[in-house]
């Protein structure tokens, strides 16, 4: 059972991805709004959908190890697995605005959450400011959709279409059923798989923590890894950007803010992710901004470098688990060699960009 209902609930998300693509590109096109800007607010709301499904039924059950380890888990796994492969997919296409104002609003956000909960304990007030954060940042995004206008070079047909002879209202019914049709999709597909793979993990005798960073995490990644791939596919390459950057926001500040404010004692952060897994989100938040402002590409050796790092960051987490001898000489070989050479080589890279005024 438990693998029918991973074949299942993989099935739905790809399903649920096109429709959301599909849905979003129209709406966007026809209005003439950014896909950017789309993908940063309507798309990335849906896609976290799932996070916020989980991350409330572990609060109210008394599981916070699911929802701070889902919460940090899906950021990590959205940079660096989602995004790394569809770079390596098709070279992405970075907006301009997500340099110079989503991306150090995803920064400032990990910060916040690990000031929150460095004590322990994420109270009802920290998440109070986290959703009145999440209001500005969406009044400011729906500022910037009325001020912006779509770019005229798309070469998509099914984008061009809906540019050239606008959105009639029969249009507007069909795409707004495609999107909201399509988020369903996602989260029942989501819990269809987080259920299924977590009877498996709990077979193996993973703890929460765990379960919640690696199992949960891309269960609940899968909307966001299939939006992004098949708006790749599909040359919407700004918008599997803004896919990802916009729902890392609000996993912080509308899934975390909403469970905190909502749990009757709001949500507990272990000790382990404060030493460990959180400084590792903001880390990844951090490196968005080099990889994503040189040349406002992702191309794809930095898709496979992202793709290493996710694949090294769970392995980690299983030897740890699992109480393997590996696992101290791994981390000190990725904190001694592998990441200070990944840092060297993006600051030499950021460098190069900045001298040749990209």
């Amino acid at each position: 059972m438990a693998i029918l209902l991973i074949i299942g609930g993989l099935a739905l998300l790809v399903a649920g991805g096109e429709a959301v693509v599909r849905g979003a590109t129209a709406l966007a096109a026809g209005a003439r709004i950014p896909p950017v800007i789309i993908g940063l607010t309507v798309v990335a709301f849906g896609t976290s959908a799932p996070e916020l499904a989980v991350a409330l039924g572990a609060a109210m059950r008394g599981e916070p190890d699911f929802v701070i380890g889902n919460v940090i888990g899906s950021n990590i796994y959205n940079v660096l697995l989602v995004l790394g492969l569809s770079a390596m997919i098709v070279p992405l296409v970075v907006h301009r605005k997500l340099v110079r104002w989503d991306v150090p609003v995803m920064i400032a956000a990990s910060v916040a959450l690990f000031v929150f909960g460095a004590d322990g304990h994420l109270s009802r007030i920290d998440a109070l400011i986290l959703v009145g954060a999440l209001g500005a940042y969406l009044t400011f995004a729906v500022l910037e959709a009325r001020r912006e206008r779509a770019d005229d070079d798309e070469t998509d047909d099914f984008v061009r279409e809906f540019r050239e002879r606008g959105l009639t209202g029969r249009d507007v019914a069909v795409n707004v059923a495609f999107l909201l049709g399509g988020i369903g999709l996602l989260v029942v597909g989501a819990n269809f798989l987080v259920d299924g793979a977590v009877d498996v993990a709990e077979t193996l005798g993973f703890d929460r923590l765990v379960i919640g960073l690696t199992v949960v995490a891309l269960g609940t990644s899968m909307p966001e890894l299939a939006t992004s791939v098949v708006a790749a596919l599909r040359g919407e390459r700004d918008l599997a950007v803004g896919n990802i950057v916009g729902s890392n926001i609000m996993n912080i500040l509308a899934v975390t803010g909403l469970t905190g404010l909502l749990a009757p004692d709001g949500v507990g952060v272990a000790a382990a992710a404060i030493t460990f897994d959180l400084p590792v989100m903001i880390a990844v938040a951090v490196a968005c901004l080099p990889i994503f402002f040189t040349g406002h590409v992702i191309v794809r050796w930095e898709g496979v470098v992202f793709v290493g790092y996710a694949l090294a960051y769970t392995a980690y987490l299983v030897l740890d688990a699992v109480g393997h001898a590996a696992a101290g000489p791994f981390s000190l070989v990725m904190m001694a060699f592998v990441l200070p050479l990944t840092l060297l080589t993006l600051i030499l890279v950021t460098w190069r960009a900045v001298r040749r005024g990209t």
